[in-house]
């Protein structure tokens, strides 16, 4: 999706660059972003990061293995490059709820489906693998991950985002999180969101929210992606390769985006 001025395109060409100079032009990063079943625009929170993605020159591959994705192709086990779906000239999708558990190995873990997907779609960049706690646990196993988190401006869905929590960081021991909220930047409840949400995370299980951001249920789909949200996605990619990411205070985890 295009800046809306000259200078911001340049800075998104200049960024895309420095991404492909650090990761390797044939080097796919995953994501792994835990399913809320409470936040009903999930496909929203979805098509933002894609677009995140497409202002920095990248293309996306959507694995969508979560409870409330299409079934997979019959041939997703016989042939998954045949199964991606090109969604754009910056999208691919792969409806994969349940083909994580029939790659599982004798440790209970499917690391094998990621190197499916990384030789079915040699044209993805970044691979956003959306699925339940417990399909990424056992897909990403011990790999250092900082799982995006889901929430909404609703006590269901912002309870369920910390039993997500919760569940990642006693099983695979993830204590750093980021978290992406729906809801009204200016609403009266949001600014409280990810502080409260962080301030449990801190306090009952020694984890913490890495960032924050706010994704606007309303703003228009042709919008430019927020900066906030280019941010945290360049973070997503690059945090992997640092040794020890120092986790954010709450005093900086952004309550809103504008």
């Amino acid at each position: 999706m295009p800046f809306s001025t000259a200078a911001d395109a340049r800075a998104a060409n200049d960024q895309a660059a420095g991404l492909r100079r650090l990761f390797g032009s044939s080097r796919k990063r995953f994501i792994a972003l835990a399913h809320n079943a409470e936040v009903a625009q999930a496909t929203l929170v979805i098509d933002r990061l894609c677009d995140a993605a497409a202002a920095l020159g990248l293309h996306t591959l959507v694995v969508d293995a979560a409870d409330s994705a299409p079934a997979p192709h019959e041939m997703a086990l016989i042939d998954l490059p045949s199964c991606v779906e090109a969604v754009s000239d910056d999208v691919s999708y792969l409806a994969a709820r349940g083909l994580p558990i029939r790659h599982v190995d004798t440790q209970g873990r499917c690391g094998a489906f990621l190197e499916a997907i990384a030789l079915a779609a040699p044209q993805a960049d970044l691979v956003l693998v959306h699925a339940g706690t417990m399909d990424l646990a056992r897909l990403f196993a011990s790999q250092r991950v900082r799982p995006l988190l889901l929430g909404a401006d609703t006590p269901r869905a912002m309870t369920e985002a910390y039993a997500t929590l919760k569940r990642l960081a006693q099983r695979p021991g993830w204590l750093a999180h980021d978290l992406l909220i729906v809801a009204e930047p200016g609403g009266p409840r949001t600014e409280r969101l990810g502080e409260s949400l962080a301030e449990c995370a801190e306090r009952f299980l020694g984890a913490a929210i890495h960032d924050c951001v706010v994704i606007d249920p309303h703003i228009d789909a042709a919008a430019a992606p927020d900066a906030r949200l280019l941010q945290l996605l360049r973070a997503q990619m690059a945090q992997d390769l640092l040794h020890d990411s120092a986790v954010m205070p709450l005093a900086h985890v952004a309550p809103a985006v504008h």
